[in-house]
Parts: structure tokens; sequence; C-alpha cells
């Protein structure tokens, strides 16, 4: 059974509040979803516990910290295999500036989410870094220029109302 059709509509209530501040006490959640906190508190803990909530955490502006560029590379390995392929995952997984990676379809394998404090470091990442994986044949990079939109609220609906961008 799909996870979502055990949530009802104090869940999503609860997931869209807290997607907007993670940091809300339980009894400011438990009066917005119309319960008591006790019952709040337990709703919360079962959707972390069975995964639905994952992590909280606070969303840094990499431009404040120093991070000034940010890239979108792609990558295809060769050979094509289950070892090329997790051991090249796996050291994704140890490389702080990679933020994000994804197994894609199409003509590429994987797609990065890489941040770096300038395009030199970002070039000398990608040569003593991702050129130095296991099977990375070919990369291509997109840089950003601009962020335009940035959210990381999923659209969840609740029965009794629609997800606002706000």
């Amino acid at each position: 059974m799909n996870n979502a059709q055990n949530l009802d509509s104090t869940d999503k209530a609860i997931l869209n509040i807290l997607q907007q501040d993670g940091a809300l006490p339980n009894a400011t959640l438990a009066n917005k979803v119309k319960l008591s906190p006790s019952p709040c508190l337990s709703r919360t803990r079962r959707l972390r516990e069975e995964g639905v909530i994952q992590q909280t955490v606070a969303i840094v502006d990499e431009k404040k910290v120093g991070l000034e560029t940010v890239a979108f590379t792609f990558i295809t390995l060769s050979p094509h295999n289950r070892q090329m392929a997790e051991a090249f995952v796996e050291r994704t997984q140890d490389t702080s500036w990679v933020l994000e990676c994804y197994n894609i379809t199409g003509s590429w394998d994987y797609l990065l989410k890489i941040v770096a404090p300038d395009i030199g470091s970002y070039r000398n990442f990608v040569l003593d870094e991702l050129l130095d994986m296991p099977a990375v044949q070919k990369v291509e990079t997109l840089v950003v220029l601009r962020t335009e939109k940035r959210s990381f609220r999923l659209p969840i609906e609740t029965s009794y109302e629609r997800v606002k961008d706000e």
C-alpha cells in the first residue's frame, strides 16, 4: 500500500505546515491543525518513524557562506555495470560539494548538483575529483547564473485546502 494512502487530512496539514517552518513548536503546530498538543506530537513522531518526515534542516543561502558557484553536472559512466555505478555513488556520498545525485534516464547516467566557492574551484573539482571517480567517462556542466525559484516544499494537498505558494 502506498504510504500516501495512509495520510489523512490532519497528517497532510501537519506536513504542509512543517514544510513551511520545521522549527515550529509543537503547541503552535497543534493549534494550527486543531489538535491538542499530545495527539499532534504523536502524529508528528509517527510521521518521522515511518520516514515520511526524513529530517529537519536549516536551509542556508550558499552565496552568503561563500559558495558562489552552483552547477548541474551530467555524468556518463563507462563501463556500465553495477560495481562501477555503486563505486561512483559511494564517492559522491563522501563528497561535500555534491549536494544531490540522481540516477537519470536519457543519454546521461547521473545528474549532480554541485556547489563551489568560484568557477576556478569548480573546474579544479571536476579535474581532480570527478574525473578521478571510477568509470567517469564524460562530464557536461550547466552553471547557474541566477536562481529564480527554489523550494523544498512538496505540494501535499489536503481535502479541504490546496497548497499555495507563499
